[in-house]
Order: structure tokens, then sequence, then C-alpha cells
């Protein structure tokens, strides 16, 4: 029970993280998409995984 309580922690932390970049980054036109590989590679890697997902969105896209 507390391995559930702690994943379910982790992925709203994540959803909460891109959720808040998402409301500074808007202004720069710098959007990562919310959805389940993005909140689940966040959850894994932790803010390692935004910064990823940040340089990708901002080298490739």
């Amino acid at each position: 029970m507390d391995n559930i309580i702690k994943v379910v922690k982790k992925v709203a932390f994540s959803f909460f993280s891109l959720y808040g970049y998402n409301l500074i980054a808007i202004q720069f036109n710098l959007l990562v998409p919310i959805n389940i590989i993005t909140v689940l590679l966040v959850s894994i890697l932790g803010m390692p995984g935004l910064v990823l997902l940040i340089l990708l969105k901002y080298l490739y896209f």
C-alpha cells in the first residue's frame, strides 16, 4: 500500500511540475505537452527529466 501512495505522489508532483512550467513558459512559447509519456518520464527521472524535455523541445521543435 505504501508503494502505491509513493507512485501516486510522484505522478501528482510530475503533473503539477509540468503544469507550473507551462504556466511560466507560455510567455516564451516553449510549452511541453502534458500527456502520459511526459508525466511518466518526469515521474521516473524527476527534475532532470523535466529539464530533458525542455531541452528536447527547445532544440528540436
